[in-house]
Formats: C-alpha cells, structure tokens, sequence
C-alpha cells in the first residue's frame, strides 16, 4: 500500500466475495458462509494516497482488511523443523538431546514423512498427498503426540492437499460416503474447496486426528490457484477455511501456510518457501521480511539455516541462526541429507556456541517478543518494520535494506557475508537515526547527532550480531533453565531479567495473559527515569499488575541490568522499596558490558517496585583501547602493524584514523621484517571502536 512516490493501488477485481449463505451450488452449507464470484462484471480498485505516511496507510489497510490475529505464545519460541524420516522414538531422543544440552524448543514441526510415502500403492498415485500415520515409524501417534505436549512441545504436521483423499487412506471410507462415492469403488475423492460436502468431511478427517493431539496444521500448498470456481485461489481458500476452523470451540486459531495475496495477514503464520543454503538466500531475507510489512504481512517464519542444495560453511549456519533470533518466526528447517542438519553439536565449537546462545537468546526474549505480539494485534505495527516507516522523508533509511526495526526498543542490522579473514568479524552497513544507541550485547554507545541520522559500518565476531537499543529502551526478558523439563516453558515467568539503556527516560508495558484465546491480558507498566548529567536520581520503576492479575505470579524475582553504564559510587548505595516496605538489592557490576546489575527476590505482583540510585547513573566511557586491543589481539595480520596500530589508538586517540590507513610499508631490501600491511577490514573496525561515540 505504500511507495516513494506517495501512492499505490490494489485491484481487487478479480477476486470473489464471501456471502452469507445456507447452500453452494444446491448442496447444503454447513459454513453458514462461502465465498463466492461476483455476480457482476465490476472494476474494484483501491487506492493508498498517504504520501509518505507509511504506517498510517498499513494501520487504514488492517481497518479495511481485518486486523493482523494474536498468536499464541508458543509460537514467539523457537521451532524444530526437518524433512526427515524420524521414527517415533528416534524424535523423543533428539528432543531430549536438545533438553539435556539446554537447547529451548516450544513448536514440533513433522514434515511429511508422518504419514504414508514410499508405501502407497502405485495406482492411487505417489505418497504426496496423505493423511494416514506410517505406523511403521509412528506405532502409536497418540502416545507421540502426548509425549511431545509433556516436554512442552506443541506439533503441527505438513500436508500436500493437492490428491485428495485416496482409498489407501484410513478415512477414506467415510470421507467417500460423505461426497456420494460408494468405498468399495476406490474411485479418488477428489480436492475440491467449491464442494461444501468434500470441505466438510476434509475438515472432519483433520478434526480426529487434532483429537489425538495435533496441534495445528502446515499447508504445504505448492499446486497454482486454479480451481473449478472462477476467480478462487485454492490457497486463499484453504487458508481462510482452516483458519476459522482451527478456532472453533474456543481454540486459539493458528495456521501455517504461504502468502496467498494483499489480505494474508488475517490466516498467520506464513511460510516463505524452500531456501537454499547460500549466503545469497541469507542476504535476502531481512529485506524480504521487512519489506512484507508494506502488505501489513508481519509473522513470516523462513527456513532458518537453508533447506537444501547450497554448500556446507559453518559460520553461514551461525549467521543465520542470529538473524533467525530476530526473525518474526524462528523456524529452523533443513532437507533429508544426512548432511543437512542443523543440530548445533553437529558443528565446531565456536559456531555451535553462537548457534545455542542464539537460541537461548530467543527464547529469553519471550515477554518482549508477546508483549510486541500484542502491539501488532492492537495497534497494527509488525514486529519488523523497515527503517524508512519511522524516518520516511530521510533518504539514508532507505538505503539499509538489511536493517530493520524489531519492535520498539531494537534495532538489527543482521551480518549476512562471510566474516574477514584479517579481521576475524563480519561486516553490516549500519544506520542510526538522530540519538543515541548502545549495543545491545555489551552497552557500548553510538552517537547519531545530525537530524539526517548516521551511516557507519558495524563489525562483529561470530559470537553476536549487531543489535542496537535507543537510549531509554526498556527490554524485558525471562530466565532459561539450563535444562532439563522447565527448559521449554511458556509459562508467564516468575523470574524476570529487564534490559535498561540509559540515555533518557523510558517505559515500557509488558503484555501477558492465561494462554487462552480471548483471555484478558494482565498488564505491568515499566519506566525508567534516566535523571541526566546533573547527578539527578536515577530510578526503575515497575507498577503493580492491572487487568487479568491471575494470569501472573503472585511472587516475582526482577534482575535488571543497567547496560552501558559507569560503576555506581559506593558510597551513593542502590536503594530499593516494594510499595512503602525497603527491600534487600544484590548489586554486581560487569566491566565487559559495562552492565550495572540490581536483583531483588520475593516482590508481590500487586505491588509497585522502586530502584533507584540516588547519585544517578552515567553512561560509561567508550573502551577504546581495550576493544582496540581486543581485535587486534584475534586479526590475522602482521604483529608489526598490530604494534603500530595500538600505539597510535593510545597517543592519538581519533587522530589515529589518518594513521591506520598509512601503515603499509612493503620490503626495502632482502630479510626486511620491519613492513607493515593494515588489512582495509582491520581498519575499519579500528574506526568504527574510535567513532561510536
């Protein structure tokens, strides 16, 4: 609905109409609704002329549309996903591999192979299209499926609707007898969403098996938008109808389905495709998924890590993870190659430590993650959104297609090529809008003064990837167990670790509820008094619950951790009060994050909590010459120039920019040992250190 030049236009003529209805075609109609051609030939266009006004026009066009759906909670964790033959003890163990390595999942993803493939009789056809379990693999789906829900797991399983309902299926008989077919035929009943007696016993079939504990459905729908009603797309059709029909009894309604045209966002969570394992495909998903919120289409999940084809390189499948971490669905997903997996233990030990932190990390983010869900929900802004929503008339916001806002506090700017082999970190082209930013892992600041905002390159090792948080952000996060049972859980927690950034003042209001659909939500307003240079108080402040109260702990513990900040003065103390009672504060300081840490234990969920530091906080000095000395210590390069370089960072300070680019000195003469080469990525790194702030 949005563009540059200020206008745009969706032709919506072709498409048919939902009616209210008691029959289709003189069959009766169980739906009460169908959709239907237009009666007459007809020109439906509408037009966005917003100028620039980008997230006015998507808000307008969710209005005209319907709203983007709340997902359920489960959903904001991370998903397992592999084309993969497993058998029914054989996927028990890896989950309980992933538990024991503290590994967090919330959602099973069974490709395919859950159902009869190889097996099928060549007359009906191939094994494409199915909906009878391989009991050979899955002996007991009930058992299975219990089994997973018991270690927090929540399962949809893939179906390829396309061949109907064959008469290998287990619900064959019945579905034939519903559509007017005699069994004993074993003529094909055929896919056909214009035919309400063939929707209704489709829906009936996927009904029993939801009974033993499927939880929702993947529709894996790759067959074109033809079907025997002109006009109707079989994916739209089939996105709608299982979408109202996952909700029914009260359930919360979730699908997992492809784009299917402007109005998709109403029928979540949506499926890219298959990727392929190349830097190119990791490159274009940023873009890809930022750009998707112009069509008010926000909960992409993408094959994390690549499906198929491509090449094996490790740090690729770490990069990916990262962005993966601050995806709208983190789904990772791979081919049936035996080397295709994307289980972290399976690469070296650097890259399967930022594998597992990345997925830690996401799980971690669940309270800031559901309460954004919210936000889009509510007030119809996607969890990413391009850069150019918020700052639309300044030119550099549209020229860092990889970056991208992740709710309200964050920025990303996600690494999407291989890392430096001199510098020994990956590269992203970064913009920063007018204020100040801090890292979001260690707290170092950057500073964006001038109103048109600041380019600059950012460059990070493996093991993070560049995320910024305004000054003033507020981001709430939940402890992970370290293993074992509680490692998936989805429960609002008792234990919360809050990310401040100092700068200016901030709030922030978390977002939760019981887990049901339509649930009231219980509320907690957060806010952050910076206090400024003049030694003002600082103070964190969380009000007592309004709303659901039952949907939260009585007892909370809070850790919150002032990051990007000075060490406080002992003598000015931290101070804390739970309503009017003082309450006992543990404080630890971090020099690597420069992160002032405050945890009280016990703070009843009714009641308001105050932290403050009465000498207020003061954004820590940049660490110029330990970060210098740092990544020169890692670089691949000369020791001269490593030696060079750090002098020049110490007595020069900024003025050592200039110098760092000079200090490349070939041989003069035979057994020279005195040249020096800077590698461009080395210097550039060494600018950015010098420059943040």
């Amino acid at each position: 609905m949005i563009s540059r030049d200020g206008w745009a236009v969706i032709d919506d003529s072709a498409a048919n109409i939902i009616i209210e209805t008691d029959t289709v075609n003189g069959k009766a109609n169980p739906f009460g609704t169908w959709v239907s051609p237009r009666a007459t030939a007809e020109t439906d266009l509408y037009f966005f002329g917003y100028g620039h006004r980008y997230i006015e026009a998507v808000r307008d066009f969710y209005r005209l549309t319907g709203p983007t759906p709340l997902l359920p909670r489960f959903a904001m964790g991370n998903w397992w996903s592999r084309y993969y033959r497993y058998t029914q003890d054989g996927y028990l163990a890896l989950m309980d591999r992933f538990k024991r390595e503290g590994i967090p999942f919330t959602t099973s993803v069974i490709d395919m192979d859950w159902h009869r493939v190889d097996d099928v009789d060549p007359k009906y056809g191939s094994g494409w299209t199915g909906y009878s379990w391989n009991r050979e693999l899955f002996p007991d789906p009930p058992a299975f499926l219990a089994d997973l829900h018991r270690r927090g797991l929540r399962t949809t399983l893939n179906v390829h609707p396309r061949d109907g309902v064959r008469a290998f299926e287990d619900a064959y008989p019945e579905v034939a007898k519903r559509v007017g077919i005699d069994p004993a035929t074993e003529e094909n009943v055929e896919f056909d969403l214009t035919n309400p007696d063939f929707v209704d016993a489709y829906f009936d079939m996927h009904h029993r098996m939801e009974a033993e504990g499927v939880d929702f459905w993947w529709l894996d729908w790759q067959q074109g938008g033809v079907t025997r009603q002109k006009g109707l797309d079989p994916l739209w059709m089939l996105n709608h109808m299982h979408y109202l029909d996952s909700g029914r009894g009260g359930n919360w309604p979730l699908t997992f389905s492809r784009y299917a045209g402007p109005g998709s966002h109403r029928y979540p969570v949506g499926f890219s495709g298959d990727t392929i394992v190349t830097w190119e495909s990791l490159a274009f998903q940023p873009q890809f998924t930022a750009t998707a919120s112009n069509i008010g289409y926000g909960w992409w999940s993408h094959d994390i890590g690549g499906h198929m084809f491509g090449y094996r390189n490790e740090e690729l499948e770490a990069r990916w993870y990262q962005l993966g971490a601050f995806s709208p669905i983190n789904r990772l997903h791979s081919s049936n190659s035996p080397f295709s997996g994307k289980e972290p233990w399976n690469f070296n030990r650097d890259v399967s430590a930022a594998m597992v932190d990345a997925l830690r990390l996401r799980h971690a983010m669940m309270p800031y993650l559901y309460t954004m869900n919210y936000r889009a929900a509510e007030a119809g802004r996607p969890l990413v959104e391009p850069m150019y929503w918020q700052n639309p008339d300044t030119p550099d916001a549209y020229e860092v297609p990889d970056e991208f806002r992740f709710g309200t506090e964050l920025v990303v700017a996600p690494i999407v090529s291989p890392d430096d082999a001199a510098a020994c970190r990956g590269r992203a082209d970064a913009w920063l809008p007018q204020g100040e930013w801090f890292d979001f892992f260690d707290g170092r600041r950057y500073v964006s003064s001038d109103a048109a905002g600041r380019r600059l390159e950012v460059w990070r090792s493996l093991d993070r990837t560049p995320v910024f948080a305004k000054a003033g952000a507020i981001v709430p996060l939940q402890d992970v167990a370290e293993s074992g049972e509680a490692i998936n859980s989805i429960a609002n927690p008792q234990a919360l670790r809050v990310l401040v950034f100092p700068g200016a003042d901030g709030s922030f209001v978390m977002r939760e509820d019981r887990g049901t659909w339509g649930a009231p939500s219980a509320d907690t307003a957060i806010a952050f008094t910076w206090g400024g240079a003049d030694a003002s108080p600082s103070a964190f402040t969380v009000a007592p619950v309004t709303g659901d109260t039952s949907a939260v702990p009585e007892l909370r513990d809070w850790t919150v951790v002032f990051r990007g900040v000075a060490p406080v003065d002992a003598a000015s103390g931290v101070r804390a009060w739970s309503g009017e009672a003082p309450v006992e504060a543990t404080v630890a300081y971090d020099e690597a994050t420069m992160s002032l840490t405050v945890s009280v234990t016990g703070i009843s969920s009714a009641a308001s909590l105050r932290i403050e530091i009465p000498g207020g906080l003061r954004i820590a000095d940049n660490p110029v010459e330990s970060d210098a000395m740092d990544l020169l210590l890692h670089a691949q390069m000369l020791y001269r120039t490593k030696e060079l370089a750090l002098q020049a960072v110490h007595k020069l300070g900024i003025g050592a920019i200039g110098a760092l680019r000079t200090m490349n000195r070939g041989p003069r003469y035979a057994n020279d040992f005195w040249i020096t080469d800077m590698p461009d990525a080395v210097a550039g790194a060494l600018e950015e250190i010098l420059l943040r702030s």
